[in-house]
């Protein structure tokens, strides 16, 4: 063996490939795979097949023996993710199993099913709702085709800031308006999310294009949108075309040229290997991405009061570790500034981080926003008005969104319980 060929061989053996991890999961289930590698992350330890596979029979046994001594076992499914990508999505999955062992002394046990091992994005919040999973974690836009009212979500420019976002789901208002209605109308128990505003990110043929600032620069362009309808219909306005595409197809289409961007958070772009595929972050900052953590609200209903307690607890320690952990990551791993940082996964792959200036933005607003443009967002305020109870959520979100200056920093909203006043 050649120096260059053994140092290759060190360098592959001290990474953890896609197909490690399903050899993993496949191997010793996906909980036991998650856990032995988010453990292994935390200590900084050079990640390879051969560690984890070394201690996952250790890890299994202490799985089924956690299980074994549980009075309640619960089967979480987690669309795509892995701790891999959990490590730039700060999600706070692994951390909530873990949370909630700790506050009930073993009485609950977490069971994940990640990395599409159990459902997708589009099909987690069917199965739980179907019996076959007791939660899920997936985007509440994909989760839409399945629960619409969690398009009340997706008004574009409903929110104007990450803070304002933390604001909203803290706040004890979110209760009336988003929570009951998803519990009692759609058997959802809303636990925690993650906090971001969705950009445009286009793909290479930009990649030598001007920066792109306002919507007429991408007009005619095939715009990847997801589940949500009023994403579509902002994607429209903007004067692009909104092509519907699962999220687990979206590096493809982008390589092929199915599509040419997409609009997604830039934290979910960089933990899913877009870098190579993306030439320009457009903060557009257009509607919301929430990644977000649900329970069949049927299953919530029949635990007792105190486990009730400690897994209202868990969501609410996750709610402030997303706010502070991803946060971190957006600027130190992901790179979302202008210019990015070295070092970050922009910086590796040279994406252009589009700021846009106040004037900017404010043409992106009046192309999409329900503000000044309501006509096409009529019919869906009416119809989540009719799902709430007759409330005009819009109205109601909107008003609370802005309670906030738009200078707060994301990380200063302070946290509070939002099902005690």
């Amino acid at each position: 063996m050649t120096h260059d060929s053994a140092d290759d061989q060190r360098q592959h053996d001290s990474r953890l490939t896609r197909r490690d991890f399903n050899r993993l999961v496949g191997a010793f289930g996906a909980t036991v795979a998650w856990g032995v590698l988010t453990k292994a992350v935390r200590a900084a330890e050079p990640v390879n097949y051969q560690l984890l596979a070394q201690r996952a029979p250790e890890a299994a046994k202490a799985e089924a023996g956690a299980a074994a001594k549980a009075e309640v076992n619960l089967r979480f499914g987690v669309s795509g993710h892995t701790p891999a990508t959990s490590k730039v999505l700060r999600l706070g999955i692994y951390e909530f199993k873990e949370d909630v062992a700790r506050r009930t002394n073993g009485a609950v046990n977490i069971e994940l099913l990640g990395g599409n091992s159990v459902c997708t994005e589009l099909t987690c919040v069917q199965k739980c709702l179907a019996g076959t999973i007791h939660g899920y974690n997936s985007s509440t836009q994909n989760a839409a085709l399945t629960v619409p009212f969690f398009n009340c979500l997706d008004f574009p420019y409903l929110f104007p800031t990450r803070a304002s976002m933390f604001h909203f789901f803290y706040h004890p208002k979110s209760e009336a308006l988003l929570r009951k209605p998803l519990r009692e109308k759609f058997n959802v128990e809303f636990l925690w999310t993650s906090c971001e505003l969705r950009n445009l990110y286009m793909g290479l043929g930009w990649r030598d294009k001007p920066r792109v600032r306002r919507p007429d620069d991408i007009r005619g362009s095939k715009i990847r949108v997801t589940g949500s309808d009023l994403g579509r219909i902002g994607v429209g306005l903007f004067g692009a075309n909104a092509i519907p595409l699962d999220w687990a197809e979206t590096l493809e289409g982008l390589k092929s040229g199915v599509v040419d961007g997409q609009e997604t958070s830039s934290a979910a772009a960089a933990a899913f290997n877009m870098g190579a595929v993306t030439s320009q972050d457009v903060q557009v900052e257009f509607f919301a991405f929430t990644e977000h953590t649900a329970m069949d609200a049927r299953v919530f209903a029949k635990l007792n009061g105190k486990i009730q307690q400690a897994i209202h607890e868990a969501a609410f320690e996750m709610q402030q570790f997303t706010q502070r952990e991803n946060e971190k990551s957006l600027e130190d791993i992901v790179g979302s500034q202008d210019p990015p940082k070295p070092g970050t996964i922009w910086a590796k792959y040279g994406v252009k981080v589009n700021v846009l200036s106040k004037a900017e933005k404010a043409a992106w607003v009046e192309r999409a926003s329900p503000q000044a443009n309501p006509k096409p967002y009529q019919a869906w305020r009416e119809r989540i008005a009719k799902l709430s109870g007759g409330a005009d959520t819009y109205a109601e979100i909107h008003k609370i969104a802005r309670e906030i200056p738009e200078t707060t920093a994301a990380d200063a909203v302070p946290a509070r319980r939002w099902w005690s006043a």
